[in-house]
């Protein structure tokens, strides 16, 4: 077992009727700490995730957070608890501006007249400033997200996360679409968060993105746990290998 562990899942299955989409999986991510996560088309990655995130209830098994056991039955429970999951796609509301975006389901108010408003001035200051804070300069908190490239989208929604302090970041896919420079860039952004403390989850097809930032990497095969390496001791070919090899 990783020390210093944030979140730790022991023996998790899950069942959909007689199907079993994760058998007996344990896995756990240090604080500070790039995990990998990688396995071929239905190895059971997306399923985890889901566990993770408050989607979908183990059928059996236990989850901790920081070495309490929780048990997650929303996504905004595990929101509430410091869990952010950024998707490729999906993760931002197109048609809404940068600031109401980075504060979507957690908008800031004032009080005028006895009435709760939100606090448009605010936000937009606030998110021009976390934004700018990792790289991403735009002229205003006010531009649509529509005009923003992949990137620049995975970037508001990677701000969103640390301005409301999550602790554990799940990056689902993260450099799909994405230009070489883009791709690099949101990578980059990944071990700097690292080292600012904050654990990432790593979930892509790529193992030349995932290896190159990952302290650790699980190979999912079939539900179950193939193997997991520390980075230093393996390389992109071995992990190639693992994800095609037959049980």
């Amino acid at each position: 077992m990783v020390d210093n562990s944030l979140v730790r899942m022991e023996g998790i299955t899950k069942l959909f009727g007689r199907v079993a989409a994760l058998r007996d999986v344990d896995f756990e991510v240090a604080r500070g700490e790039v995990v990998g996560l990688v396995g071929d088309n239905g190895a059971g990655k997306s399923t985890l995730i889901k566990i993770l995130s408050g989607v979908y209830p183990p059928s059996a098994g236990k989850l901790f957070w920081q070495g309490s056991e929780v048990r997650l039955k929303s996504p905004r429970a595990a929101m509430r608890l410091g869990v952010e999951t950024i998707h490729q796609t999906g993760a931002l509301v197109e048609g809404m501006d940068v600031k109401r975006n980075v504060f979507l389901g957690r908008e800031l108010t004032k009080s005028f007249l006895g009435l709760r408003l939100l606090d448009l001035h605010r936000m937009g200051k606030e998110a021009l400033q976390v934004v700018s804070g990792i790289g991403l300069r735009l002229r205003s908190a006010d531009v649509e997200v529509s005009t923003l490239s992949g990137g620049q989208r995975q970037s508001v929604a990677i701000a969103s996360a640390i301005y409301h302090k999550q602790e554990l970041l799940i990056l689902d896919e993260p450099t799909n679409n994405m230009s070489v420079r883009e791709s690099r860039k949101i990578l980059e952004m990944t071990r700097n968060l690292r080292d600012e403390g904050i654990s990432s989850i790593l979930i892509s097809h790529n193992l030349n993105d995932v290896y190159p930032v990952s302290d650790r990497i699980y190979v999912l095969r079939n539900g179950k746990v193939l193997g997991v390496w520390r980075q230093e001791e393996t390389s992109v070919d071995a992990l190639c290998e693992a994800v095609m090899s037959e049980e």
